[in-house]
């Protein structure tokens, strides 16, 4: 569903004029509204719920129909995500990541991965970083090395993560593997906005992402385990529901720890999201962040459990 629908992250603080809007009521020397802060969600909950559902029906019907449409889906998501993270990385830092070679090898490193598995993921992605080295010599030598140093990252973090996912397509039931992997990402995301937004008290990593708590992280696994539980049991061919609950329990850890890294990023850079391209969202790499590290995690796992297929 290219990504969870909703996240935990504070919402930013609004700027007010220097001048005070008398007309507006004013808290009362108590704290206004029985002295509690109203919580916000820090996005706009309608536009992100339109859009996902939008998305889900787009990424749930060309998985279930034509397996090689929702390959293109996915070559498309890995292309606007690379735009997204090199623009940035140019705008905030002076960062000149190659954009054409890594467009073009992050769409045949997915194709790839489908045709060939593994072995064809790991050799496009060895030709995408010779290619970035070489399309980086087209320009002056000063910060050679930073940029492509970037572009490799980008080549790894972005269409190499993502061809797990179409590997789990690759097998004889390979739609509801997908569907498992998306459906847990997005529970362990939503498990953890609506324990965190109620009951959150203690921050997970302040420094990182002030609006994730400990007590989201438990509901993020609590959540995740439970729906794992009933996938792995009702979902998978020869799955078993104890599978599910480490696989659930995987998925939320591999997803927390995926939203900490890009908010890693995004910190680095000095931006709230990668991109605008998605109302109440962000960007694409705002979308796939808890999806691309939570990839590898259930391709593995379910390889062990249950075979390739």
């Amino acid at each position: 569903m290219g990504g969870p629908l909703f996240r935990d992250d504070a919402p930013e603080p609004e700027r007010h004029s220097a001048r005070p809007d008398r007309s507006a009521p004013q808290p009362s020397a108590a704290g206004g509204n029985g002295g509690r802060a109203k919580k916000s969600a820090g996005r706009n909950l309608r536009a992100a719920i339109g859009v996902g559902v939008g998305l889900g029906v787009v990424i749930i019907a060309s998985l279930f129909i034509v397996k090689a449409v929702f390959v293109g889906v996915v070559a498309a998501a890995v292309v606007v995500g690379l735009w997204e993270l090199t623009s940035r990385l140019a705008e905030r830092k002076e960062i000149r990541a190659p954009l054409v070679p890594l467009a073009v090898g992050g769409a045949a490193m997915v194709v790839a991965g489908y045709v060939r598995g593994a072995e064809g993921a790991w050799v496009a992605m060895a030709l995408t970083a010779l290619a970035v080295l070489v399309w980086r010599m087209t320009e002056p030598p000063e910060n050679y090395l930073r940029d492509v140093t970037a572009g490799v990252f980008a080549a790894f973090y972005v269409p190499f993560l993502a061809t797990f996912v179409v590997m789990m397509l690759a097998a004889g039931d390979g739609p509801w593997r997908v569907f498992v992997f998306l459906l847990l990402t997005v529970i362990s995301d939503t498990g953890a906005y609506a324990v965190g937004w109620r009951f959150g008290t203690h921050k997970l990593a302040p420094r990182i992402s002030p609006g994730k708590t400990r007590e989201g992280l438990v509901g993020a696994i609590s959540f995740a385990m439970v729906a794992g539980a009933l996938s792995m049991e009702f979902l998978i061919d020869d799955g078993h529901w104890w599978q599910g609950l480490l696989l659930g329990l995987a998925v939320a850890v591999s997803a927390t720890l995926g939203d900490l890294g890009e908010s890693m990023i995004k910190r680095d850079l000095g931006i709230k999201d990668m991109g605008k391209l998605l109302p109440g969202h962000g960007g694409i790499m705002d979308r796939l962040d808890s999806l691309l590290p939570t990839a590898p995690v259930v391709w593995l796992l379910l390889v062990v459990f249950v075979g390739s297929g």
